[in-house]
């Protein structure tokens, strides 16, 4: 079943099954992200975590571009599209606790593109460009592009498209490992939903775990990556779930998880 919803039509968000889609939608504005847009962003994301039916959320842009970034109109009048602890859009500093995709169409520029670095898999249109030209304009990419670019991608690479301002091809960043799936121009979010629905038959809680422990190792040495990693997955063995799993494989079935 699939219902749709929306404020003020900013953001809207779209179930169906465990998957939220959820759609910037200022096709006008090539979806640049004002501060009500990330106040909606991230009352998307909150839904997207908070309810226990929900195992995966999608993030895409309206109108065949995924984002232009900051909309410089808003910022011209002293507004910003940040979320104070949560980041651009509410959402690049913002530890979402389940997977995130990105469905790119177009362009990922700027604040976009960083929002799109924020999610966990990346599917991409082959005509997909991603950018951060921040440079060209005085600035740096610093909601996410500077730190994560560079872990995503090789260091000449990143430093490439950060210090030239000129942007990514789709193709390259799969070459890369950037973007986990290229699809034809129309079809990524598509492509996402489909991703989506892989990643969300499997186990909750243990989604929820493999990120944390991916987010939360970054950057330790071998022996306190494997504490951490103890210390977030401890419970995980004796849960319902993993028992569900067990069950499951023995009597050939597909399992039923309650997140528990």
């Amino acid at each position: 079943m699939s219902t749709a919803s929306e404020a003020s039509g900013m953001v809207l968000h779209e179930r169906r099954g465990s998957v939220l889609t959820i759609t910037i939608n200022r096709p006008a504005q090539k979806n640049a992200v004002d501060h009500e847009a990330a106040v909606q962003l991230a009352a998307a994301v909150d839904l997207l975590d908070a309810d226990p039916e929900l195992s995966v959320g999608v993030l895409t842009g309206a109108g065949g571009v995924f984002s232009a970034g900051m909309d410089l109109k808003a910022f011209a009048k002293g507004e910003l599209p940040v979320i104070p602890g949560r980041g651009f859009g509410g959402l690049t500093d913002t530890a979402v606790r389940k997977p995130l995709i990105a469905a790119v169409e177009g362009w990922a520029l700027g604040g976009g593109f960083e929002m799109v670095l924020a999610c966990d898999l990346i599917v991409a249109a082959e005509d997909a460009r991603f950018g951060l030209p921040e440079v060209t304009r005085g600035l740096v990419a610093a909601a996410g592009g500077l730190v994560r670019l560079p872990r995503r991608l090789p260091y000449h690479v990143a430093a490439r498209v950060l210090l030239t301002g000129e942007p990514l091809t789709a193709a390259e960043g799969k070459e890369y490992g950037l973007v986990n799936e290229l699809t034809p121009p129309g079809a990524a979010l598509d492509g996402a939903q489909e991703l989506a629905e892989r990643v969300a038959r499997n186990a909750p809680l243990a989604l929820a775990a493999v990120k944390e422990v991916l987010r939360e190792t970054q950057g330790l040495n071998e022996r306190d990556a494997f504490t951490r990693q103890d210390e977030i997955t401890s419970g995980l063995f004796s849960s319902e779930d993993a028992g569900e799993g067990a069950r499951a494989f023995a009597e050939k079935r597909a399992p039923v998880w309650h997140g528990r």
